[in-house]
């Protein structure tokens, strides 16, 4: 292994990877020498990122002192972002929620108004979980647009208005500062698609063998998240999976909240079943109130849910073709049996066989916690990557 591959940021990645758990393991992935192995392993002690764990030998011989990353040493501020309401969490470093708090907080009130209000939850939040603001080691921000990962901004999202090229990022620091910790004006900001995160959150802790994974969200729209390899596939520029807004030859009169005609969105997400259950004198505002019905299991919401399935399915027919994966997850207010089912009839039907041979077709097993987990996640793969950790190592030492 190169020199410049086997720092102490990359003896970390191997360490949480589980690619090498004791010391001569990393000797033997690495090539170095047990005293620079020694030298670099006490770096990541005295940041308090590694502890030892003693395990019993299978043969009954000496135990072995196995090294795990501890998680103990920090915590990430998690917040999931919806059009009408939003959740915002202390999770600790291997992602266990410590404290959470959801209340109504309209995205349609615009960035300044939302971040501020989240900005105030945080401080109780950490009394809540035990945590002291000096433990805070970044925010995750998930949010129902599309999102220029360099950037952090957001780009053109049809149900954020007035949050478009907004410096997200710079915003929620600012907030942070007057109402959490005035000493951090550079704590680390990571905002992403809740679609992404919530794909990068099931594949990680479900599906991890699975290489190519693709989980779509049907809320107020419609957004799929694709993991590839194990990482997030975002397009260019955060475009990538908005297959909300592709358009279907027979709805040419159906308007989109994105200002076109005939789009998914338009006739299958829970803000267009919210509408044609009102319509049909159903009370429906929402799709979290269509989610209730479905509960409920109100013949109106589950017939247009299968409806919707069935809309849905003949677009991820063409998904699933291009990107062969082996778990197609479905998220979100309307990911029940009534729109699985309807997904599944179109897939199978119209799909090629060989397509459809060994995809699994699923609900999500983390539910409302997956935007959450993805932020976190997405916090803490930011931070120990190894080049930024090794930076950090550095500071930490004083340069």
């Amino acid at each position: 292994m190169p020199a410049n591959q086997a720092s102490a940021g990359h003896l970390l990645r191997l360490i949480r990877s589980g690619q090498a758990t004791t010391r001569g393991e990393l000797q033997h992935a690495t090539g170095l020498s047990r005293s620079t192995i020694g030298h670099r392993l006490d770096q990541l002690f005295g940041a308090g990122w590694l502890r030892d764990t003693t395990t019993a030998s299978s043969t009954g011989g000496r135990p072995s002192a196995r090294l795990e990353f501890d998680a103990s040493h920090g915590v990430v501020l998690a917040v999931d972002l919806e059009t009408r309401h939003a959740t915002a969490a202390v999770l600790s470093l291997d992602g266990e929620v410590l404290a959470q708090r959801s209340a109504p907080l309209l995205i349609s009130e615009g960035p300044d108004t939302v971040l501020d209000t989240l900005a105030r939850w945080f401080r109780p939040l950490l009394e809540r979980a035990g945590a002291d603001v000096s433990q805070v080691c970044g925010i995750g921000l998930s949010v129902p647009g599309p999102v220029d990962w360099g950037t952090g901004q957001i780009v053109q999202p049809p149900i954020m208005p007035g949050w478009d090229q907004f410096p997200v990022p710079a915003r929620m620091r600012q907030a942070y500062v007057r109402h959490v910790d005035a000493e951090r004006g550079d704590i680390p900001v990571l905002v992403d698609n809740d679609a992404n995160l919530m794909a990068y959150a099931e594949q990680r802790l479900h599906y991890p063998d699975c290489s190519a994974f693709v989980l779509v969200k049907i809320s107020t729209g419609i957004g799929a998240g694709v993991v590839v390899g194990g990482e997030p596939y975002r397009g260019i520029d955060g475009g990538a999976g908005d297959i909300g807004h592709i358009r279907l030859h027979d709805a040419p009169d159906a308007l989109c909240m994105c200002g076109s005609y005939g789009c998914l969105a338009a006739v299958a997400s829970g803000g267009a079943i919210a509408a044609q259950l009102a319509a049909a004198g159903v009370p429906t505002a929402s799709g979290s109130d269509v989610r209730e019905h479905l509960a409920a299991g109100q013949p109106d919401a589950v017939r247009l849910a299968r409806e919707a399935g069935r809309r849905v399915g003949g677009v991820l027919v063409t998904v699933v073709t291009v990107l062969n994966p082996g778990v197609l997850v479905l998220a979100g207010d309307l990911a029940g049996t009534p729109f699985l089912t309807g997904v599944r009839e179109l897939l199978y039907q119209r799909a090629m066989p060989r397509t459809t041979a060994h995809l699994n077709v699923v609900t999500s097993r983390l539910g409302d916690l997956a935007a959450l987990s993805g932020a976190g996640a997405m916090v803490v793969e930011h931070l120990y990557a190894p080049d930024r950790a090794d930076t950090r190592l550095a500071d930490l030492n004083g340069g």
